[in-house]
């Protein structure tokens, strides 16, 4: 299994531990009904869904669940609070001396047995996504590049632009491992991805392609606007150094390998083409761009 960021392993670190509190806390309802103990405010009130360890936790991530599946995380509330209020029938009614229902416990159950599918789907999503996903500069990797490339080209072609395939090589990469160490060569990474990001338009898929070699797709009206935008970013990147401890800042160049997409053109076609202007640029003095051949 690849390396997770560690936002990610936090996440389902603590997805693991709210639901193993909940276990928990089933626990202590099987202990109420068996020895008459106290089951507690966070079982008999009617907010009790949100008073649960779980359900602070689930409440406090909201957001990053439905980023994931917004019906799953609806499901996800629906199932939690039924588990809450069929226990709560129960318990009331063996506080009042008298036997709970059925119809309730098969709720219990059932809400119970829907609640962990659901996060054990929600827990196998996050570990998926984070394979199509670059630990170090939270990019994505190639997973899904063909079926993003599809879409471009349709939409490039449905907009009357021209789409680029551009590889972007960090030049000299190896002198910032050998004179600073690996550390500053993953800081350089990160760096430089940042840039791109902010720099390129949401909309342009961003790939990190392979140790310091990146992929862009470029849609534009025009070659001059082609032009144009990498240059920008040639100035971009050279212009913004990276910040190493105990040390002065860093300067970073690329190069730019761009293939125009034909109409037709396979996406390992136009990588190839891109591949060939990147090295064409690399040596002819790098920090540069170059437009590859039709």
């Amino acid at each position: 299994m690849p390396k997770l960021p560690p936002e990610t392993s936090d996440f389902i670190a603590e997805l693991d531990t709210a639901v193993e509190a909940h276990m928990n806390w089933t626990r202590r309802i099987l202990r109420f009904v068996v020895l008459r103990t106290s089951p507690g405010e966070d079982v008999l009130s009617p907010m009790a869904h949100a008073l649960c360890r779980f359900g602070i936790w689930f409440t406090s991530h909201r957001a990053q669940f439905e980023a994931l599946d917004a019906q799953a995380t609806h499901h996800v509330e629906a199932a939690h609070r039924a588990m809450h209020d069929a226990i709560r029938s129960i318990c009331s009614a063996v506080l009042a001396g008298q036997p709970g229902q059925s119809a309730d416990l098969e709720v219990f159950e059932q809400s119970q047995t829907e609640l962990l599918g659901l996060l054990a789907s929600f827990k196998t999503l996050l570990l998926s996504n984070a394979a199509r996903y670059d630990p170090l500069t939270g990019l994505a990797l190639r997973y899904g590049i063909e079926s993003d490339f599809d879409h471009c080209q349709k939409d490039a072609l449905r907009n009357h632009s021209l789409l680029y395939v551009v590889m972007i090589d960090v030049d000299h990469f190896k002198r910032i491992n050998d004179r600073y160490g690996h550390p500053a060569g993953d800081l350089a990474l990160r760096h430089l991805a940042s840039t791109l990001k902010q720099n390129l338009r949401g909309s342009e898929p961003l790939y990190r392609y392979g140790g310091e070699e990146f992929l862009w797709l470029m849609q534009c009206k025009s070659v001059e606007d082609a032009m144009q935008s990498a240059q920008r970013l040639l100035n971009t990147i050279r212009t913004t150094p990276i910040p190493i401890a105990d040390a002065p800042p860093v300067t970073l160049t690329v190069t730019l390998g761009l293939a125009q997409v034909g109409a037709q053109e396979e996406l390992s076609s136009a990588i190839s083409r891109a591949d060939a202007a990147l090295y064409e640029g690399k040596h002819s003095g790098r920090d540069r761009y170059v437009i590859a051949k039709p």
